[in-house]
This record gives C-alpha cells, structure tokens and sequence, in this order.
C-alpha cells in the first residue's frame, strides 16, 4: 500500500508539516511561516525549522530565500498526501475484511461460522492520525514484533510507562522501543536481550503502537 511507502519515507512529524502548509494554501491562499508551523505541532521554531529543512532535502518542500510566506509543496509532496487520504478515506479501515467466527488455539473444538465484517476502525477506533511501519530489525522480538512485520500506529506526542512507542532520539533517528520514564531522561527498552537499552534526555515521541500486521 501506498501509506506504508509513505510514512518510511517521511517521519509523521513531518507528514503533519506537510498537511499544515497543504491546508493553509486551500483555506487562506497562503503559506504558513515557520513560526505558525511550530505553533500548531506545540514544538519550537527551531524544531519546526528543522523539519521543514529535511523535507526540502527530501525534495518534498521549497522556500524562497528571504520570504516570510514561501513554503510550497512540489508535486511529489501533492502526491503523497493524495496517497494518505486516498488510504484514509479508501482503505481497509472502510473496506472490512469477512471475520467468520473464532478459532481456538489450545483444544481443538467444533468451529463455528458466524459472518461477519471486521474493520481497522472496529480494531483501532478513529482512523485519525492512523498509520503502518515496516519494522526493520530483532529488537522487538520478545514482544511478538519480527522483522518485516508491520505495525499499526497511532500519531501521539505523549505516552505511558510500557507502551510500545515510535521515538526519535538524539540522532535523528527513529526507533521502536518500550517506553519508561526515569528521572531526568526516558528509558527506551528493547525486547531483545541482545540489544541495550536506549537511554536519553533528548528525545521525542513520534506514535504510540496499536497492532500487529504479518504476511505469513
């Protein structure tokens, strides 16, 4: 699906940045300044610019030198958010698959069928700020999570001890760990005894994870 190529390809921060310049252009004929981008993500100017700087490098934004108002989308940032709403208003959140009954994994017993249709929105609630990962690497494996899985996120800026959560640490890169708060810093767990913990006072949380997906 297009969503998942999207959202490895840009941070959900940044998808957010790009919605913000997108709908400023459709109901005020204007684009925001970096100023009005960090306001409505609740970060600073230098986060918001920071941002807005890495989608530039991602061919995704351009802006004048010296002009308050000129962020523009090129046409593959139209064609990405074109994609997420496509998948949003489209996608197997309305669809729903057949969900036939139930099927026990201990004794076996009679199987029942009972048709009926099983939607992401039944499974996750409101498909706001929705979106699947491709998960890269082993160190979530003793939470059910391989490599090649998908998860199903949640857009968040906030969670609680033990959640599973996408974070941004001080490199820039993005991670998916278990997350606890320690004095001082946040402690991002592996599920792997092979792996470290990840431990800092500079981070943010991106997504809270919901689900699971597998191609088996």
């Amino acid at each position: 699906m297009q969503q998942i190529n999207l959202t490895t390809q840009i941070t959900p921060r940044q998808l957010q940045v790009l919605r913000i310049v997108a709908e400023s252009q459709q109901s005020r004929c204007y684009s925001p300044t970096i100023a009005e981008v960090a306001e409505v993500l609740g970060v600073s100017r230098t986060t918001a610019f920071e941002h807005i700087v890495a989608l530039r490098e991602k061919g995704l934004l351009i802006k004048s030198r010296h002009k308050l108002r000129s962020l523009k989308l090129t046409a593959r940032a139209n064609r990405l958010l074109e994609d997420d709403r496509q998948t949003v208003t489209t996608g197997p959140s309305e669809a729903g698959v057949p969900l036939l009954g139930t099927v026990v994994a201990g004794v076996p017993v009679e199987a029942i069928e009972n048709p009926e249709t099983m939607s992401m929105r039944e499974l996750f609630g409101s498909m706001d700020d929705i979106f699947t990962l491709r998960v890269s690497g082993d160190s979530m494996v003793d939470e059910g999570i391989s490599d090649g899985d998908y998860v199903v996120c949640r857009r968040s800026a906030t969670a609680h001890d033990g959640q599973i959560v996408v974070a941004v640490v001080d490199d820039g890169e993005a991670t998916l760990k278990k997350f606890y708060i320690e004095p001082g810093r946040a402690r991002l767990e592996p599920a792997n005894s092979a792996y470290d913990p990840i431990y800092s006072d500079n981070f943010r949380i991106e997504a809270i994870v919901l689900g699971l997906l597998r191609r088996l």
